[in-house]
């Protein structure tokens, strides 16, 4: 689970907006872009390139 002080600090690498976590804490998620950014073991990989697209079939 990422602590509360990362998440605030962090941004969307595109365009630098605020971002927040899905329900499940699985992914990051940016509503502006509507980018979804993995988390692996804790880590967020805020990496354009490995970014989904938001849909409404997922968070």
């Amino acid at each position: 689970m990422l602590k509360k002080e990362l998440l605030e600090i962090l941004a969307c690498p595109q365009c630098k907006g605020p971002v927040e976590l899905t329900v499940g804490e699985d992914f990051i998620v940016c509503r502006a872009c509507k980018l979804l950014y993995a988390i692996r073991d804790n880590i967020p990989i805020m990496l354009l390139d490995e970014a989904k697209p938001l849909t409404e079939n997922n968070p």
